[in-house]
């Protein structure tokens, strides 16, 4: 195992942080690259252990890659897959089975005998023998040379959940609520979901000769610090990686937020005091001592390694008082900048007014789960908001609201005063039925169905900004290719895209524009708008509308932005916070993450008082994006 440095100290497992996660698998395909070229020359085969979803995938792209550019062959790879989910036959379109061929198999010469995942569909009474036999095959080729990992949100790898035990073995597994609640949208609802997987189990995880496991996006931060920094607990099954000779953490930026290199960087050597750092420095010590951050004192400062940081901008009292004033600038009553005023220590400039401001949410409930008090207050402050959904969302409705949506529709024909004129929707509510009936309950959703589950969207986003004051006309959908093209954990962006959002930002020029998922895994679709609606601003460079427009970033289904990394707060009365819940009450299938945006406002709020702020009854809070 490598020294690692002074910085490192807290970390258990070797963690290398790359920019991103493009990078990442670039380093990786070309160690995996390295191992099969080793063993050709050896005339052995190489031993590869593969993982799923959406965190691998830019590794598997890198891979074919280099088979397709570089000639890389994989005819003398075998590879053993993690886990499958029970239940599930290998041509259904969530089975892991379908998810590797469509994802890197079907691209590769891999020869087909080669490939090994276990089987969805074996009887409940052969579980055992299949799972001991899987644990022999891997015996039999020597064992795995490298084992490639992802991270669930419980810390599991493979399905090994909380009270896995560190010699667990292949086995079949009752899957955690969290990571049911985590595969929702795959399977359009919770409760389709399996029950069940059959995975590897850690202590055969553990005898791979080598283990990398890649981690992406500011929501993995926290729990691969408890895997790095924590000790070695089956509640976190992934810290188990620390008691293996050759594993390493492959991490992109955003992951890394939550090490203590990262996060506290003052316990662990020098640090370079710019004003983000200090603040984050002064609300992590006023939370830590459980005081507001005017009553800091000097022994403070000292406890918690932040002596440095006094020496250089204290006395104590004075850099309290800076950073409180900066903290309470924060907070404004004006998201599109109150107008007439001196706005050299608010949050937005008071010019112009009103303001265009476009709000753009990545499919069409995660604007008003994030901001939905903030839009109700730009539309009272007579701003011209438009509400732009940049994709239909049509993979996240359960296939019983289509259901229920095409029986409403033959029932009120069969009730018109003129039949005759509903001839039209009865054959679109008969064909959507049965095209439900033919698919089953895991079937792919033809066009037609998709399309229905647009429109019901559609209808249920109208409601919602209807509820917080913004009327039909100013609710766009922009139904960006790459969603409507493309199924979760399969989405490829493409140049369409960007032409899109470049047409609707020349058709707009907006003055402030609202977008989220700069935290997010970059592949999933709040990820994928972030970087497309960047691309189109770049693209519109020289419009005087893209030099001078505020970007702000807000959090939905994301990590919550914490104290230190707020710019701008907007309180929100009991009023406002009732008139969001009114608005996402308007939607029929929200995630529990989702349903707790109120709750979440309310923490804001909780948070800042403690601070010693004003007190409030909950805040919505936006980060300033920074375009370099």
């Amino acid at each position: 195992m490598s020294l690692r440095s002074p910085a490192e100290a807290f970390e258990k497992v070797p963690t290398i942080i790359f920019a991103d996660s493009a990078a990442a698998a670039k380093a990786l395909a070309q160690e995996v690259k390295e191992i099969i070229t080793t063993k050709n020359k050896a005339g052995q085969p190489a031993v590869l252990g593969m993982a799923t979803g959406s965190t691998p995938v830019p590794f598997y792209r890198e891979l074919i890659r280099l088979h397709k550019e570089e000639g890389l062959s994989f005819k003398n790879l075998i590879t053993f897959n993690l886990d499958e989910y029970f239940g599930l036959a290998p041509d259904h379109p969530e089975s892991y089975a379908r998810f590797m061929a469509e994802q890197i198999f079907d691209h590769i010469d891999i020869p087909k005998a080669n490939i090994n995942i276990p089987s969805g569909t074996i009887s409940s009474d052969q579980v055992f023998n299949h799972c001991r036999d899987y644990e022999q095959k891997i015996d039999s080729v020597g064992g795995i040379d490298l084992q490639i990992l992802g991270i669930g949100r419980t810390g599991h790898i493979g399905f090994n959940e909380p009270g896995s035990s560190r010699d667990s073995l292949t086995r079949r597994i009752t899957l955690d609520r969290v990571t049911r609640q985590d595969a929702a949208s795959d399977f359009r609802g919770e409760q389709n979901v399996p029950h069940f997987a059959i995975t590897m189990g850690v202590g055969t995880i553990l005898r791979a000769k080598k283990l990398v496991l890649m981690a992406w996006g500011e929501n993995k931060g926290g729990v691969v610090a408890k895997a790095v920094e924590g000790p070695m607990t089956e509640a976190v099954s992934a810290s188990f990686l620390q008691d293996h000779p050759d594993a390493r953490f492959f991490i992109d930026q955003g992951a890394s937020r939550e090490l203590t290199r990262i996060k506290l960087p003052w316990l662990v050597g020098p640090v370079s005091w710019t004003p983000r750092e200090t603040r984050r420095a002064m609300v992590w010590q006023a939370f830590k001592t459980k005081r507001p951050v005017l009553k800091l004192i000097d022994e403070h400062y000292n406890e918690h390694g932040l002596s440095d940081l006094l020496s250089e901008q204290g006395p104590a009292y004075q850099l309290n008082i800076r950073i409180f004033n900066q903290l309470q600038h924060t907070i404004t009553g004006w998201p599109g900048g109150k107008p007439d005023e001196d706005d050299t220590y608010r949050p937005e400039r008071a010019r112009p007014f009103p303001k265009r401001c476009l709000v753009l949410s990545p499919e069409p409930q995660d604007a008003i789960v994030g901001m939905g008090g903030t839009i109700d207050r730009l539309i009272e402050q007579g701003h011209d908001v438009h509400l732009i959904s940049l994709t239909s969302g049509s993979l996240r409705v359960p296939d019983s609201e289509a259901d229920k949506f095409a029986g409403t529709l033959l029932e009120l024909s069969s009730n018109a005063a003129k039949p005759d004129e509903w001839k039209a929707q009865v054959v679109y509510g008969k064909e959507a039925l049965s095209q439900l009936d033919a698919k089953g309950e895991f079937g792919e959703d033809t066009p037609v169905l998709r399309q229905l589950k647009g429109l019901i969207l559609r209808g249920e986003l109208r409601d919602a900004a209807q509820a917080l004051g913004l009327d039909h006309n100013h609710v766009t959908f922009l139904d960006l290719p790459f969603y409507e093209q493309g199924r979760y954990r399969r989405f490829k962006s493409t140049q369409a895209d960007v032409e899109a959002l470049k047409k609707l930002l020349l058709e707009h020029k907006p003055h402030q524009i609202f977008l989220t998922g700069d935290a997010a895994d970059p592949s999933s679709v709040s990820g994928i708008t972030f970087r497309l609606l960047i691309s189109a601003l770049q693209a519109c460079t020289g419009e005087e509308f893209a030099n001078s427009c505020s970007l702000w970033l807000y959090r939905g289904k994301e990590r919550a932005l914490e104290a230190h990394e707020i710019d701008m707060a907007v309180p929100m009365s009991p009023l406002q916070i009732e008139r969001k819940e009114n608005a996402l009450n308007r939607y029929s299938a929200l995630s529990s993450l989702e349903k707790e945006a109120p709750e979440t406002n309310r923490e804001n709020a909780r948070n800042y008082d403690s601070l010693g702020l004003a007190e409030y009854e909950a805040i919505e809070v936006f980060q300033r994006c920074r375009r370099n």
